[in-house]
């Protein structure tokens, strides 16, 4: 496990107070653009939501990050790297009175049994530009322990389902670029012990339907689900893609954004409405496959991210499991920031030297608390 921050500002901070407020950002698969939010917390409990933002990608940046997708090196990753680095910089300026910084940066590439993982951005930069101290690189360590690098935010869904009184197993449904699930059991202490977290990618979200309705429409999604209404969904090639051999894996488990792209190929012949409905489907159909590795009968599928604002995947969804669906509005929580208040949450764990994955999360040999450091006086450490 990484040594906890040393800088004296900080330091004393947290032996004075046991808590910090700490600035999350979070730039996804989805490549809409950054979410930044507060988070106030000791690493182990949360004691308040601060402020939050976003700050879109315009249409010239998304397409700065589209060109890098898939790349691990090169002029286009290097152009990529610089404007998640700007625009990040532009979004937490916003920002007064923190502590520290999670920066999770840009996804291009991941490929935990192969080549690794790669997010882009210059934590350091950050944190000379900024003036706080930055925690960033948060997936790197796991890999290379043997784990999946991915998901990252269960250690803080734990705190979460603590936080709004969680008394019986329940699942966080993060429902971006790609599908990841969280089986929380709140019965346990800490997230730590064995039991008490499950986590894996179910598959594909968003991230086919919103790369259709570029290419034949040049939109950037489905809004609200209004194509995927007028649809059909095509069984046989719901049948097919459920025949690929991630589904047959056992969890923890993850994927690359591009790793299932073939999916468009399986709708090629289909009109616009049949397409976007049958991708919707296929979304669906991967979460409840994904649900049956859960230990116990969850009581309920909280769900954030973009998903969860698309009507007719959440109706898929809740005809299809045996449990209440509900947005994580529900309980108290912002669906559209929680990604970013995660990031918030974990630096806090990695200044304080704990661990932000452990087995049951992404299958990483032993509990890991990833993550480089960077202060406005110091170079990278851990």
């Amino acid at each position: 496990m990484k040594q906890p921050i040393q800088e004296a500002g900080l330091g004393q901070t947290i032996a004075k107070h046991g808590k910090l407020r700490a600035l999350g950002a979070m730039s996804g698969t989805s490549m809409d653009g950054v979410d930044a939010a507060v988070v106030e917390t000791d690493g182990h409990l949360i004691y308040g939501f601060g402020q939050s933002g976003y700050r879109a990608y315009s249409d010239a940046e998304r397409d700065v990050l589209r060109a890098a997708l898939g790349q691990w090196h090169g002029p286009q990753v290097d152009a990529a790297a610089e404007m998640v680095t700007i625009a990040h910089a532009e979004a937490l300026s916003e920002f007064e009175d923190v502590d520290l910084i999670g920066f999770h940066g840009q996804t291009l590439a991941h490929e935990p049994r192969g080549r690794g993982t790669l997010q882009v951005g210059d934590g350091l930069g950050l944190a000379q530009a900024l003036g706080r101290p930055v925690v960033w690189d948060f997936r790197s360590d796991d890999v290379v322990m043997g784990g999946e690098g991915a998901p990252l935010a269960p250690f803080f869904h734990f705190a979460c389902a603590k936080w709004f009184g969680a008394d019986r197993p329940l699942c966080f449904l993060n429902l971006g670029g790609v599908g990841n699930l969280t089986y929380v059991d709140p019965a346990f202490e800490g997230p730590e012990a064995p039991g008490a977290l499950l986590a894996f990618d179910t598959g594909p979200a968003n991230a086919p339907v919103d790369d259709l309705m570029q290419a034949r429409l040049g939109l950037p999604m489905d809004r609200d689900g209004a194509l995927a209404r007028d649809g059909t969904v095509e069984m046989g090639a719901l049948e097919l893609f459920l025949a690929e051999p991630y589904f047959s894996r056992m969890p923890p488990k993850s994927m690359d954004r591009n790793d299932f792209s073939e999916m468009i190929g399986l709708v090629k012949e289909l009109d616009d409405a049949d397409a976007v409905a049958t991708l919707t489907g296929m979304c669906a159909a991967a979460v409840v496959q994904g649900m049956e590795h859960c230990p116990k009968p969850p009581s309920c599928v909280l769900v954030t991210g973009g998903g969860r604002r698309n009507p007719v995947l959440m109706e898929m969804l809740r005809v299809s499991l045996d449990c209440p669906v509900e947005p994580v509005e529900a309980v108290g929580l912002d669906g559209d920031m929680l990604e970013a208040q995660a990031f918030a949450y974990l630096a806090v764990r990695v200044a304080r030297g704990l661990p932000t994955s452990c087995p049951g999360t992404t299958g990483v040999k032993a509990l890991v608390g990833g993550g480089v450091v960077s202060t406005v006086s110091m170079d990278p450490v851990g």
